[in-house]
């Protein structure tokens, strides 16, 4: 008769387009290669108002009800709808009084995701990014850097990888990246859009490997911070 039973669908913590194109190619019946193709044709993302850099942020993780047959051009404009009622007014007001863009926003908060899985310390790395772009100095994230390697392997960003240079490393180039270095958490880009105000413009892990970080104001103390985290990695035999 055709009747069938819904799939549900789950996604978060997705990296890259082309992974998430072969997750959905194992859950649903859409050809992987064909849906990484799609989200990178300029003049298809176009029509919903992106490009191949910042279509990424249409995917909001959470679990979704489709039928597995859904095909993938439907399948996108599920996600952009999911989307669109996300970027509701309240949201896309407070983007505006950053002056960002809901694809900015979405992009700051996939660095912010990967700076801290912390939920309670989001809003404040996501001061420090906003501190640093109001003044024009560059984000100098390392997951941005660990992002334009490719290896996410890495467990230290150091030397040659800093000077790498392709647009995602925050190192060289001043400003946000072009898009997203993974899929954006929903807490953390609320966490963007409810930042805390602070002076911090400094931050770098604990040296107690709490998953929390020692934040500065100046340069001076940030430096001290981070020869306290260095000697407790180099202990650790972390490289």
């Amino acid at each position: 008769s055709g009747n069938q039973e819904a799939v549900r669908l789950t996604f978060n913590n997705i990296r890259t387009k082309a992974q998430f194109a072969g997750y959905i190619g194992r859950k649903l019946e859409i050809d992987s290669v064909k849906f990484l193709e799609m989200l990178n044709d300029e003049q298809f993302v176009g029509k919903f108002g992106f490009n191949k850099e910042t279509v990424f942020t249409v995917f909001l993780p959470n679990t979704y009800e489709l039928f597995w047959n859904t095909n993938q051009q439907k399948f996108f404009s599920r996600m952009y709808d999911e989307h669109q009622k996300f970027w509701n007014a309240d949201r896309k007001k407070k983007a505006e009084e950053l002056g960002m863009t809901p694809e900015k926003v979405s992009t700051l908060a996939s660095i912010v995701y990967w700076e801290t899985k912390k939920p309670d310390e989001m809003p404040v790395v996501a001061g420090v990014y906003l501190n640093r772009l109001n003044k024009g100095m560059k984000l100098e994230a390392d997951p941005t850097v660990i992002f334009a390697e490719g290896d996410f392997s890495i467990k230290r960003v150091r030397g040659k990888m800093m000077a790498n240079p392709s647009p995602y490393n925050t190192y060289v180039h001043t400003g946000l990246p072009p898009g997203p270095i993974s899929m954006p958490s929903v807490t953390a880009i609320d966490a963007v859009l409810n930042h805390e105000h602070h002076n911090y413009l400094y931050f770098c892990a604990k040296d107690d490997f709490s998953g929390y970080h020692a934040f500065a104001e100046t340069l001076e103390q940030h430096l001290a911070n981070a020869r306290r985290f260095q000697k407790a990695l180099n202990e650790r035999g972390i490289n």
